[in-house]
């Protein structure tokens, strides 16, 4: 046996390390389970191709368990013979920045560590996530060859006890391993500025524009911090929460109106701030906010889109653009007119991934406040906050009468998403079950004064290497274009989450100035009706709509 490493034997493996859509998701105590961690990057470390004498880009948000888990992955990684990890200091690294170091570097494959925008801390949660060689997630087929690996294990291999000094950069060897720590800003920050025009941007924001981003106690604030403060000129304190904490300061970073209700207050409440914009606990997902005005994500997709000519990195024009099945068709409507094809995918970046890797797309986004193009193979929070500061760098005009024109041109999609969380498993699958089994009679049925057209389970045959994937969703398409979408969310680690999509396109001739809720009303009123969601759920009104 190589010197220094140990062989540890299991009593049995685990049997709950099957990844969802972000990797493997559990709470900080079960991932502090003696052997838990070990087991599951044991896996991944057996089932990676080219692991062995290759490079891996491992980091993670900064969430409570992120430094042990860096630590154990290199002594693990040098006991399997990879010859180099990438990290970076205090091991904080956001996702896309993870994305674009793996590209970069042209490495086998990085882990990344988060669990997204769960809550941390020692009684919050964990993530592990495996990236592939193109730096997007993994593909369905090798998270389901690590999970059947895990279910295998009779032991692991580690590096004896080692210490990782994480805090400046430097070169450190674990046996024949190499580990090298970064400035984890840097790589990221120079691919920004090949994509925008930080002067225009930074002639608006030394103006009399004032701006709040809130990184929400979480991954993005030493990325903000050195992009809108340092190089932007934004003044400072524009970047609130900006030190990264274990427990993201108590708080929830997830960015939308229920999580980050402070900073929407001063948007949508006060007058201080022309612009306002939050990013989640890894950096992936973005809020976008205007002086009195909630972008919500699908329309955000489809006014990029429609404004990608202004922006250096696009001005050549885009290929194509894709969103998920339950985001709003916004993004079609420009696209049609734009003479651009626009693809409709399940849930999840990997299938992105395959149409950016293809050339077929080059701008991508769904309704869960992720938005990204082909500069990586993740969505990006902070990119798209650069984007919109660009549009608006370019127009010169007010946020507000930016979507209106958009909306006078392509219509408008009322649009929102009622979270049920945290709901008993049992009750959950039961009304989801039910509806399902109900769908093949439901066509023809009349439904909040329409009538349903089409009522199906969301199935997808990816163009790119023809594989289906199904189970997606189930989907109540109306005979006006406005549909109704259910769907349980595999991002949770407690109960389940039903997550209820609503969509109403009024054309440009139509009433554009209309409060969504009340826009979507009969929907809402329809939908609980049909599910029996109040009744079935105990829960009288959603845990967060946006």
């Amino acid at each position: 046996m190589t010197s220094g490493v140990l062989q540890i034997s299991l009593d049995q493996p685990f049997k709950d390390q099957k990844p969802g859509t972000s990797g493997l998701r559990k709470s900080s105590r079960q991932f502090e389970t003696p052997h838990y961690l070990e087991s599951f990057i044991e896996a991944i470390l057996r089932t990676v191709p080219g692991v062995a004498g290759g490079t891996l880009v491992v980091g993670g948000d900064g969430r409570y368990g992120n430094r042990r888990a860096i630590g154990v992955i290199a002594r693990m990684a040098a006991a399997h013979g990879v010859a180099r990890i990438l990290t970076t200091t205090g091991g904080i690294l956001s996702t896309p920045a993870a994305s674009n170091l793996i590209r970069q570097h042209q490495a086998t494959a990085g882990i990344i560590l988060s669990a997204s925008h769960n809550p941390g801390g020692p009684d919050g949660d964990f993530g592990v996530k495996v990236n592939g060689a193109n730096g997007g997630p993994a593909p369905e087929s090798l998270t389901d060859a690590i999970y059947a690996c895990s279910q295998q294990l009779a032991g692991y291999r580690i590096w004896g006890d080692v210490s990782l000094a994480l805090d400046q950069p430097g070169q450190q060897t674990i046996g024949a391993l190499q580990v090298q720590v970064i400035d984890g800003v840097d790589d990221y920050i120079a691919l920004m500025q090949k994509l925008f025009d930080f002067d225009q941007i930074s002639d608006l924001l030394r103006g009399d524009y004032p701006i709040a981003f809130d990184a929400m106690h979480a991954v993005t604030g030493p990325y903000a911090k050195r992009l809108l403060e340092g190089l932007l000129g934004a003044p400072a304190g524009s970047v609130r929460n900006g030190i990264p904490l274990e427990d993201f300061g108590g708080g929830h970073p997830d960015p939308n109106l229920t999580y980050a209700h402070e900073l929407a207050d001063l948007l949508l409440k006060g007058d201080g701030y022309r612009f306002g914009a939050a990013c989640d606990g890894d950096g992936d997902r973005n809020m976008i906010l205007g002086h009195h005005c909630f972008v919500n994500p699908s329309d955000s997709l489809a006014v990029l889109t429609a404004n990608a000519s202004l922006v250096p990195g696009y001005a050549d024009g885009l290929a194509g653009v894709a969103r998920s099945m339950p985001t709003s068709a916004a993004a079609d409507v420009v696209a049609q007119q734009l003479g651009l094809p626009c693809f409709e995918t399940p849930t999840g970046w990997k299938f992105f991934g395959n149409l950016l890797d293809a050339g077929r797309i080059t701008l991508c986004g769904e309704e869960s406040f992720g938005t990204g193009s082909n500069h990586i193979r993740e969505k990006d929070g902070l990119w798209a906050v650069l984007f919109w500061l660009n549009i608006l760098a370019r127009r010169r005009e007010p946020m507000t009468q930016i979507m209106a024109e958009h909306w006078s041109r392509f219509g408008r999609h009322y649009y929102s998403r009622h979270d049920y969380e945290a709901i008993a498993s049992d009750a959950a699958h039961g009304l989801y079950d039910r509806v399902k089994a109900m769908q093949p009679q439901l066509v023809g049925q009349a439904f909040a004064g329409r009538s349903i057209a089409t009522a199906d389970d969301f199935a997808y045959t990816d163009p790119v290497d023809g594989s289906l994937t199904s189970g997606q969703g189930l989907r109540l398409l109306l005979d006006d274009g406005s549909r109704v979408v259910l769907r349980l969310s595999g991002t949770g680690t407690q109960g389940a989450t039903l997550r209820v999509y609503l969509e109403s396109y009024v054309p440009p001739s139509g009433n554009l100035a209309q409060d969504p809720q009340l826009a979507l009303g009969s929907l809402i009123t329809a939908i609980d009706g049909l599910a029996e969601i109040k009744s079935r759920t105990g829960m009288d009104r959603p845990t967060v709509i946006t």
